[in-house]
């Protein structure tokens, strides 16, 4: 008994055999359209991606270490499907920390090209957006539409009570205290996104990330010759419009149904981003500060596949300009109020 007792332990102790699992190069395995459903990006859109970002990437041949394509792989692969880390290891013969590895360091290396693609428009650009924004329904001088989204994560250890979603049961799918972050976007005509806050947790009122943004203080000092479309829950200010909540006359009435078909865009931007990347839409396990990198990243390859053209069908929504759960800012300014009824009489009396 003795003898077996020592043998055991011998051949417990002896290290175990590697491994060196067979990579798939997604490329070469899959046509562009099971590239699209598995990464949400054709060949072309990736190669585009990897001459980007490929140059910040480690690529070492030490330890069989994966090349930076099949690290951007695991990372769109997690993107696309939000699924635990252990399961895209499976799927793509690689262990759960490496896609660990991978989805941090290719999100910080999507980071780095960030004023490359979420740029407020300027100068022609913003001449171009205007144009654009009033063949929708008309409403004129518009350089975006400005609302906000939450994206639930896990709860977080320090300051827990901060994150847990203002509102509750109605946006998180039946379930009550539901941590998340708020991220306050705008978006252009073509549901790209112009500007993004981010870091605020889910307690915050939209108004107040708004008013804290930096894109907010340029407009305060006049940078932006132009107005944004917001709902009932912003302030109407002089270069934030937001709708009549109780309309009395036929211009306000159509001046609440232009800006109400304009402002949809951000409810579909948002809709389409979502979609198109699933880890938005479930729980980011994660800490706050990574989640709040993983959705920057998203909404930069969002606008990358919109200027490549490798784009999903939009997700309309219902046009209601009109939230109940966004009543909740009375503080219009004069100049705003003004305006707001100077564009009402004139373009829509």
């Amino acid at each position: 008994m003795a003898g077996r007792r020592r043998r055991f332990r011998r051949y417990r102790n002896r290290p175990s055999k590697r491994v060196i699992r067979d990579r798939l190069n997604p490329l070469e395995a899959y046509t562009d359209d099971e590239l699209f459903d598995r990464y949400r990006f054709r060949q072309a859109s990736v190669v585009y991606l990897l001459d980007l970002i490929g140059g910040t990437l480690i690529d070492s041949t030490k330890n069989n270490a994966l090349p930076p394509l099949l690290q951007l792989f695991v990372c769109l692969r997690f993107f696309a499907t939000g699924a635990y880390h252990k399961l895209i290891g499976d799927s793509m013969n690689v262990s759960e920390s490496t896609v660990g590895r991978c989805c941090r360091s290719v999100t910080n290396a999507i980071l780095t090209v960030r004023k490359q693609f979420i740029v407020f428009p300027r100068d022609e650009q913003a001449r171009k957006t205007k144009q654009e924004f009033i063949k929708i329904a008309g409403f004129p001088n518009t350089l975006g539409c400005v609302d906000g989204t939450f994206i639930r994560i896990m709860a977080p250890t320090e300051n827990e009570p901060d994150f847990v979603n203002r509102k509750g049961f109605q946006e998180c799918t039946g379930q009550y205290s539901i941590s998340s972050i708020l991220f306050v976007m705008v978006c252009d005509a073509n549901f790209q996104f112009t500007s993004v806050c981010a870091s605020w947790p889910g307690s915050v009122h939209d108004s107040r990330i708004w008013r804290e943004s930096f894109l907010c203080r340029q407009f305060e000092r006049g940078e932006h010759n132009g107005i944004l479309l917001g709902d009932s829950g912003y302030p109407c200010r002089r270069y934030l419009m937001t709708p009549y909540l109780n309309p009395q006359t036929n211009a306000q009435q159509r001046f609440n149904a232009s800006l109400c078909r304009t402002r949809v865009l951000i409810e579909q931007s948002f809709g389409i981003l979502k979609r198109r990347f699933s880890c938005l839409q479930g729980t980011l396990r994660t800490a706050p500060e990574q989640a709040v990198a993983y959705v920057v990243a998203c909404v930069i390859l969002h606008n990358l596949g919109i200027r490549t053209g490798d784009v999903m069908d939009r997700l309309d929504q219902q046009e209601d300009a009109f939230d109940p759960t966004a009543h909740q800012v009375v503080c219009n300014s004069p100049e705003g109020s003004h305006l707001r009824d100077y564009i009402a009489q004139t373009y829509f009396g």
